[in-house]
């Protein structure tokens, strides 16, 4: 895969500029196209290792940094609050739109994605960020990640979703109580839209992730996985 991973710039419509990881798989295409959303952590070493999972399983995968105008190229391996949050903090719903607008016009311009096959995940605010991409893009499919801050702010958004949406919740989640997870998938439910409602009652939030160790749940992560790749076969398709 290393010939097939690099870095792109992109333009963003604020008149930014934004650096995204992209990984492609083997063959000509044309293949799905996937946005891979960051958590915290950054587009680190982690993420880039879940760009290119996809790649093997037949996507073309970019990780825009969403970072970029506070901290471009923040990266870490360790969870450590004093220094991401302020990053969080400092993001807006606009600014997140048009981050993710500008990665899935990258994806639709490579000759190698079928335009009619782009799917999103992302993983914590990466998650409300796959959440608001699927409200605002044409998405064939869409996975949140125990996506913070969906439920109470943006459950209106639940009528403008596009694609069916795949919500996976870790039960030992204490930031994104029950009761949040219950009021996304009311609002979904009551949109009328296609949806998957999954919750890990022993994971903690970030389970996903094995480079935080005390928060990876390796039988959490392999499950999800495996039911993230059934969602995609039905709903996009991997070939």
């Amino acid at each position: 895969m290393a010939d097939r991973t690099g870095w792109v710039n992109l333009d963003v419509d604020d008149g930014s500029q934004m650096r995204a990881f992209v990984a492609r798989p083997d063959g000509a295409g044309p293949h799905p196209g996937m946005l891979v959303i960051q958590e915290a952590l950054g587009v680190n070493t982690q993420l880039r290792g879940v760009c290119e999972r996809y790649a093997e399983i037949g996507f073309v995968a970019i990780a825009p940094d969403m970072f970029h105008r506070t901290s471009a190229g923040f990266e870490t391996d360790k969870f450590e609050t004093d220094k991401f949050m302020p990053l969080i903090r400092a993001l807006t719903i606009d600014g997140m739109i048009a981050d993710v607008r500008a990665a899935y016009a990258w994806l639709t311009s490579q000759p190698d994605v079928d335009r009619s096959r782009v799917a999103a995940v992302g993983f914590c605010m990466g998650g409300r960020a796959t959440y608001l991409a699927n409200s605002e893009l044409p998405l064939t499919a869409a996975i949140s990640y125990y996506g913070g801050s969906i439920a109470p702010n943006l459950l209106d958004r639940a009528a403008k979703l596009h694609g069916p949406h795949l919500f996976i919740w870790g039960g030992q989640d204490k930031g994104i109580p029950p009761e949040q997870h219950r009021a996304v998938a009311d609002a979904v439910r009551a949109a009328g839209k296609s949806f998957i409602d999954v919750e890990f009652s022993d994971a903690n939030h970030g389970f996903f992730n094995d480079q935080v160790a005390d928060r990876y749940d390796a039988d959490a992560a392999a499950e999800s996985w495996a039911l993230v790749t059934s969602f995609l076969d039905r709903t996009v398709g991997r070939r």
